[in-house]
C-alpha cells in the first residue's frame, strides 16, 4: 500500500483532469493558429481554459501567459524583469529560502554584473519586513519573495512586502514565485499586488510539464521566446493545449469546496504530529508550517536520505527536503542556522485533505520501527 507524504513534491492527477486531457489530445487536437473550423475551436476551447486560470488566480485573463512550470515562470519573471529595469540599476534583493529556481537564476545574474542581497530568515524561517526595508536601494530593479517556503511551510508576508517596495518606488518590479501558495492558502494570486507571479500545475492535481506567468497589466516584460506570436507575442511556438486543459480543469476542481479542504488538510498535518511525537520522543519540528499542508521535522543523529529510503522501501513516500534538489543539501534548512546533527536529520512532510488515518498511523510506526532499527544498527 502507497502511503504518499510529498504532495509539495508533486500531486497524482485529478480523474477528471485526466479525462479532460484524454479529450483534448484525442478528439479537440486541432492547432489554436489555424484558420478552419477545427483550428478555431481548439482557440475558443485555449480562451475559455485561459479564463479558467484566471479566475483561479483572480486576475484579467489577458495576464495570464502559459509556460512549462513555476521553474520557467521564475526564469522568465527574474531575468525579463531584471532586463525590463535595467535602466533603473543592477540590484536584486530575493531570500535565502526561495526555490533553487529563483537563487540560480539570481547567481547567473550576479556572474553578469548584477548584485544580489538575500534576506536571511530567523530559526523559524520567516522573513522580517524591517530586513527587506534595510535592503532596498535606488538602483534596486528587482524583489523576489515567495510565498509559501516549500520545505518549511512557512509564511512569507508577500503582501506586505509589495506596498513597502512599492512605497519606496514604485517602479521597482516585484514577483512572487506563488507555485506553493496557488489554491493552497485562502486569497488570490493577484491580490498580493506583486506585478510577477509564477505557479505551477502539478501542485495542484494538474500534469507536469505545464504551469502560468501572471504578468499584470502594464508591466512591458519581454518576451521569452520569439517566433509565431503566441501567447501575445512573448512565448512563442504552438500551445500545449492538451496539458492547459488539464490545468485548467485542476483549477474548476481546486476553488470548489477550497476551504473545507484546506481545513481537512490542516487537520491531517496536525493529527500526524500528534502520532509522531507519541511514536518517536526524539524526533524534534524545525518547523509546524503556517499553511496546512507542510510541515518539516528532524531526527537529530540520523541521516534523513537513509530514513526516506528505508521508509520508501514500506511504500511510504516523504522527502528530505525539496525533490528539486536531487539528494543535495537543503539550502533552506542549512539558512536557519541549525546544527549539524539537525541538519543532517532533516525531513518535509507533505499531506492533502485526503490522507487518511490509517495512513497516519502507518507513517508513525513505520518512522519508529526505522529509528528503532538504526539506532541498533549505529550502536
Amino acid at each position: 500500500m502507497l502511503c504518499y507524504f510529498d504532495y509539495a513534491a508533486t500531486t497524482p492527477v485529478h480523474p477528471r483532469v485526466a479525462e479532460r486531457m484524454m479529450g483534448a489530445l484525442t478528439g479537440e487536437f486541432g492547432n489554436p493558429s489555424s484558420v478552419y473550423a477545427f483550428g478555431r475551436a481548439a482557440a475558443a476551447a485555449l480562451k475559455a481554459d485561459r479564463a479558467a486560470v484566471a479566475g483561479a488566480l483572480g486576475c484579467d485573463p489577458r495576464e495570464v501567459y502559459f509556460t512549462s512550470g513555476g521553474t520557467e515562470g521564475d526564469n522568465w519573471a527574474i531575468r525579463g524583469g531584471a532586463e525590463l529595469n535595467r535602466r533603473r540599476g543592477k540590484h536584486i534583493v530575493t531570500t535565502a529560502v526561495e526555490h533553487a529556481a529563483v537563487l540560480e537564476t539570481c547567481r547567473e545574474l550576479e556572474r553578469r554584473g548584477y548584485e544580489v542581497t538575500c534576506l536571511k530568515p530567523d530559526r523559524s524561517g520567516h522573513i522580517r519586513l524591517e530586513q527587506l526595508r534595510a535592503a532596498l536601494r535606488p538602483d534596486t530593479a528587482l524583489v523576489s519573495m515567495m510565498l509559501v517556503n516549500n520545505e518549511l511551510g512557512t509564511l512569507l508576508p508577500v503582501a506586505e512586502a509589495v506596498k513597502i517596495v512599492k512605497g519606496y518606488d514604485k517602479s521597482i518590479l516585484f514577483h512572487c514565485d506563488g507555485v506553493q501558495g496557488f489554491l493552497k492558502v485562502p486569497g488570490s494570486m493577484a491580490s498580493l499586488g506583486a506585478d510577477l507571479v509564477s505557479v505551477s500545475a502539478h501542485k495542484i492535481g494538474g500534469p507536469k510539464g505545464i504551469g502560468a506567468l501572471y504578468i499584470r497589466q502594464g508591466v512591458r516584460l519581454p518576451p521569452l521566446l520569439t517566433g509565431g506570436g503566441q501567447e501575445g507575442g512573448l512565448r512563442s511556438g504552438t500551445e500545449a493545449t492538451a496539458q492547459i486543459a488539464g490545468f485548467a480543469e485542476a483549477c474548476r476542481v481546486g476553488l470548489e469546496g477550497l476551504n473545507e479542504r484546506l481545513e481537512r488538510t490542516a487537520r491531517n498535518k496536525k493529527r500526524a504530529l500528534e502520532l509522531l511525537r507519541e511514536a518517536v520522543p526524539a524526533l524534534e519540528v524545525i518547523s509546524e508550517g503556517d499553511v496546512g499542508h507542510i510541515c518539516a521535522l528532524t531526527l537529530p543523529g540520523y541521516k534523513s536520505e537513509v530514513l526516506v529510503r528505508v521508509l520508501g522501501d514500506q511504500g511510504i513516500c516523504l522527502s528530505s527536503g525539496s525533490a528539486c534538489h536531487r539528494g543535495k543539501p537543503s539550502h533552506v534548512f542549512a539558512a536557519l542556522g541549525l546544527p549539524k546533527a539537525k541538519l543532517d536529520g532533516a525531513l518535509r512532510l507533505s499531506f492533502s485533505a485526503d490522507t487518511t488515518e490509517e495512513e497516519l498511523a502507518r507513517l508513525a510506526a513505520a518512522l519508529k520501527g526505522a529509528a528503532d532499527s538504526l539506532f541498533t544498527t549505529l550502536s
